[in-house]
C-alpha cells in the first residue's frame, strides 16, 4: 500500500509542477473570462455602430408622425427635394437612408428605402415592424375596434410544474433546467473520462519508451504502479476541476462587476430575447423563474453522484486506457485499440442528446445506466429528472463490480504488456498475455 502511495504522489507533483497543467489551469478560466466580456463588448459596440438616421418622405401625411424614435434608429421628416435628400444621404454615409412612404401605402403596404451602400438588415426589419404596427392600427381604426383593449389582452400562459413525490407530496420541477443540467454533465464526464484516461496511457507510453518503466518495476509490482497512475492523474484532475470552479467563479464575480454595466448586461440579454413586455421578462422574474425551477433539483444528491459516477467511471476507463499503453509503443500504435473501449462511452454521450433526455426513465436510457461501461454518463444525465434511489444503489454498485472486472483484466495484461518491446501488439495477442500464469 505503501508503495502505491509513493507512486501517487510521484505522478501528482511531478504532473501539478508542469508548466502545461499551471498553464492549462489558470488560462481556461481566463479564456472563458475574456470570452464573455470580449461578447458583451462587442455587442455593445455593434449595437452603438448601427446607430441610423432615417430621412422620412411621407406621402401619406400621417404615418411619420407614427413612427417612434429609439437608441437604434433617428427619424427625421424630409423637407427637401428627393434628388436632393438623395445627394445628401449619399454623402453622410452608410448610417443615414431615406424612407420613402409612397400615398397608397395603406393599400399596397410597399415602401422604399435607399441608403448609399447595403441597407442594414436590422435596421430594416425594425422599420418594418414599426410599419406593420401602424398598418395594424389603421386596420383596427377601420373595422371599429379599440386598439388599447386589443394590446391589453394578455394571453402569455404561465405553467407552474411540480410533481408528485414518492411519498405523495409535491415539489416544484422544471424540465428547461433538468435538461440543461443533464446536457452539461454528459459533456463534462465525457471529456474528463476521455482526457484524464487518455493521460494514464500517454504516460505509460512514455515511461515504456525511455526504459524507466524497467527501473520502477524493480521495486513494485506492475498493478502497484498501473493504480499509482490511475489514482494520481486522478487526484490531478480534481484538482484541476476545483480550481476551474474557485478561479472561474472569482473572475466572473470581478468581471461582472467591474468591466461590465449591469443595467447596459440587462438591456442586451432584454434586446437579443426580442421580448416586447419588461415586466415579464425583467431580471428580476428571470432570476425568480430560475431560482424555483433549482429548487426542483436536489443539489446534493447531485454533487454527491456525480462524485462518486466519475471517480469510479474514471479508474474504469483508466485501467483500461493503461492496458492499452502498457500493450503498445507509441500513441499512434493504440489508436487500434482506444477506440473500440471509447465507443459505449462515445454512445451513451451521442444517446444524450436525445434518446436519454427525451425518455430518461425509458428501458434504454435505464439499462443503459446499468451497465458499467455506460453508467458513469447515463445515471448522471437521469438524475435531474428523478431516479428511483434504488436504481441509483443499483447503478452505482455494479460499476464498482465493473471496475473491480476492469481493473483485475486491465491487470493482467498491464503486468506482461509493460514489459514488452518492439513487438506489435494485437487483439489475439492481448488474450495472450491475459491468460499468462503469474
Amino acid at each position: 500500500m505503501n508503495k502505491i502511495l509513493l507512486i501517487v504522489q510521484r505522478e501528482y507533483l511531478s504532473r501539478v509542477k508542469k508548466k502545461s497543467f499551471l498553464l492549462t489551469t489558470f488560462l481556461v478560466p481566463l479564456f472563458f473570462i475574456g470570452l464573455y466580456v470580449g461578447t458583451f463588448l462587442l455587442t455593445q459596440k455593434s449595437f452603438e455602430d448601427s446607430k441610423a438616421l432615417v430621412y422620412v418622405l411621407d406621402q401619406t401625411d400621417s404615418v411619420q408622425q407614427q413612427l417612434t424614435t429609439n437608441e437604434r434608429i433617428t427619424y427625421a421628416k424630409s423637407n427637401t427635394e428627393l434628388q436632393e435628400q438623395l445627394k445628401e444621404v449619399k454623402e453622410k454615409g452608410d448610417k443615414t437612408s431615406l424612407l420613402i412612404i409612397p400615398e397608397d401605402f395603406f393599400q399596397t403596404r410597399k415602401i422604399e428605402f435607399l441608403s448609399s451602400g447595403k441597407p442594414n438588415i436590422k435596421i430594416q426589419s425594425e422599420i418594418e415592424n414599426e410599419l406593420e404596427k401602424i398598418l395594424l392600427a389603421h386596420a383596427y381604426k377601420e373595422l371599429n375596434i379599440d386598439a388599447d383593449k386589443i394590446k391589453n389582452i394578455n394571453t402569455q400562459v404561465s405553467t407552474s410544474a411540480k410533481e408528485i413525490t414518492e411519498s405523495g407530496d409535491t415539489k416544484d420541477s422544471d424540465t428547461r433546467i433538468a435538461m440543461g443540467i443533464a446536457m452539461g454533465l454528459s459533456i463534462l464526464i465525457y471529456l474528463s473520462l476521455f482526457l484524464y484516461g487518455a493521460q494514464v496511457m500517454r504516460g505509460i507510453i512514455e515511461e515504456k519508451s525511455s526504459r524507466i518503466v524497467e527501473v520502477i518495476i524493480s521495486s513494485v509490482k506492475p498493478f502497484q504502479l498501473m493504480m499509482g497512475k490511475i489514482i494520481g492523474i486522478g487526484l490531478v484532475g480534481i484538482t484541476q476541476f476545483v480550481l476551474w470552479i474557485v478561479l472561474s467563479f472569482t473572475l466572473f464575480t470581478v468581471a461582472t462587476n467591474t468591466l461590465i454595466n449591469k443595467e447596459d448586461l440587462q438591456n442586451q440579454m432584454l434586446e437579443q430575447a426580442n421580448v416586447e413586455n419588461a415586466e415579464l421578462s425583467s431580471s428580476s422574474a428571470l432570476a425568480m423563474d430560475i431560482q424555483t425551477a433549482l429548487n426542483g433539483v436536489n443539489v446534493a444528491e447531485l454533487l454527491i453522484c456525480f462524485f462518486l459516477f466519475f471517480l469510479l467511471g474514471y479508474m474504469l476507463y483508466s485501467a483500461l486506457f493503461a492496458a492499452v499503453g502498457s500493450a503498445v509503443d507509441s500513441e499512434t500504435e493504440a489508436n487500434q485499440f482506444t477506440m473500440p473501449i471509447t465507443m459505449p462511452l462515445l454512445l451513451a454521450y451521442l444517446l444524450s442528446f436525445g434518446v436519454l433526455i427525451n425518455d430518461p426513465h425509458g428501458s434504454i436510457a435505464t439499462w443503459l445506466s446499468f451497465i458499467p461501461l455506460t453508467s458513469p454518463i447515463a445515471m448522471l444525465v437521469r438524475i435531474p429528472f428523478g431516479v428511483p434511489t434504488w436504481q441509483i444503489i443499483v447503478s452505482f454498485l455494479l460499476l464498482v463490480g465493473g471496475f473491480l472486472v476492469t481493473t483485475w483484466a486491465a491487470a493482467r495484461i498491464y503486468r506482461v504488456g509493460i514489459l514488452m518491446y518492439g513487438k506489435k501488439a494485437s487483439f489475439k495477442e492481448l488474450i495472450k498475455w491475459f491468460n499468462y500464469k503469474d
